[in-house]
């Protein structure tokens, strides 16, 4: 019987996670062809000749970068021609604060830029007098436009497309959300953009059962090469996470005393996005490890993968591990609690 040949489209394929993903695939097979673009990726993904349970059990692919398909995530026309030959799409695009320049800041390794770009978000005074900046901060757009309206956009243009690729199960939308582990320091905003993207995806796949919604929701990601000045906070929290796990029960960690002050602070004006408030968000800020992006992108793979019917629905890091087959060596998982 013919091996079935699955393809990925990838919206969002130059950023942070998207670029993981084609550094894991390239290292696991070859002689497969991909086009990388400013917003996209078309690539083949043979089936794994591995078991559903190994680690291994990822979508492997090779990535060309010399063809280049150039998208926007709004306009279905830059990519419909796309849609009807491929057996997944992964939407890879976000922004974490609202027309910062946060981006270019953590690309650069730039700590003052970074903390600067946050305290504008924060604040909303993001006012420049550098033309430059003012268009790179217009770029990164709203959290309502880029979080939100992009993969909703992506995955309708997804789901009305005609499927010219045979595939053995329901053609899968990863989108790529987030822990509700970053309010106050993060607006509230981003996760509600995120949960707002994951409830229509919701909508749109429950009610076309050939297609179903996978949502990854990964906590702080890092890698100490490509964003080294992020390895320090991650290094941080990892070493919060891993202490609170140890803690005996009922000690009053830092984690356990932010619940119960937060369980004194009325209720978040959208309950059903962020049910509890920003101090209980930030004391699974303390017990929620943060994730390398290889690791994000090996449960891409796996969510992608046609022949996963059970994946469905949302991935926390602790879900992310399990599906991977990460697992503690001698400690109980430290991301019990996620959003």
């Amino acid at each position: 019987m013919e091996p079935v040949i699955q393809k990925i489209l990838v919206v969002g394929g130059n950023g942070f996670v998207g670029s993981a993903l084609f550094r894991k695939t390239m290292a696991d097979t070859q002689g497969a062809h991909a086009q990388l673009g400013a917003q996209s990726v078309v690539a083949p993904l043979p089936p794994p000749p591995c078991t559903r349970s190994s680690r291994s059990a990822s979508l492997p692919l090779r990535v060309d970068r010399s063809n280049g398909t150039r998208v926007d995530a709004l306009k279905p026309e830059t990519y419909a021609h796309l849609l009807p030959g491929v057996s997944a799409v992964v939407h890879t695009i976000g922004t974490l604060f609202e027309k910062s320049g946060y981006k270019s800041a953590v690309k650069d390794g730039s700590v003052p830029r970074v903390l600067s770009s946050a305290v504008a978000a924060a604040t909303g005074c993001g006012g420049s007098a550098n033309p430059l900046e003012r268009e790179e901060k217009r770029r990164e757009g709203s959290y309502a436009l880029v979080n939100r309206d992009s993969a909703l956009t992506v995955c309708k243009a997804f789901i009305d497309s005609q499927a010219e690729l045979k595939v053995n199960g329901p053609r899968a939308f990863v989108y790529i959300s987030a822990e509700d582990c970053g309010r106050p320091l993060i607006p509230a905003g981003y996760v509600e953009s995120k949960r707002e993207a994951e409830a229509g995806i919701e909508e749109m796949t429950k009610a076309n059962p050939n297609y179903r919604g996978v949502y990854i929701r990964p906590s702080l990601i890092y890698h100490p090469h490509f964003r080294p000045i992020i390895s320090p906070m991650a290094a941080l929290l990892d070493l919060s996470a891993t202490i609170h796990s140890k803690a005996p029960a009922g000690f009053p960690t830092p984690s356990a005393i932010l619940q119960t002050l937060g369980g004194l602070l009325p209720r978040p004006a959208r309950p059903d996005l962020t049910p509890d408030s920003p101090l209980h968000a930030l004391a699974r800020a303390l017990t929620i490890p943060p994730i390398h992006v290889d690791h994000v992108a090996e449960a891409i793979c796996i969510a992608a993968d046609n022949a996963r019917t059970d994946v469905r629905g949302p991935y926390g890091v602790a879900e992310i591990r399990e599906l991977i087959g990460w697992h503690q060596k001698g400690q109980k998982p430290a991301a019990a609690a996620h959003a």
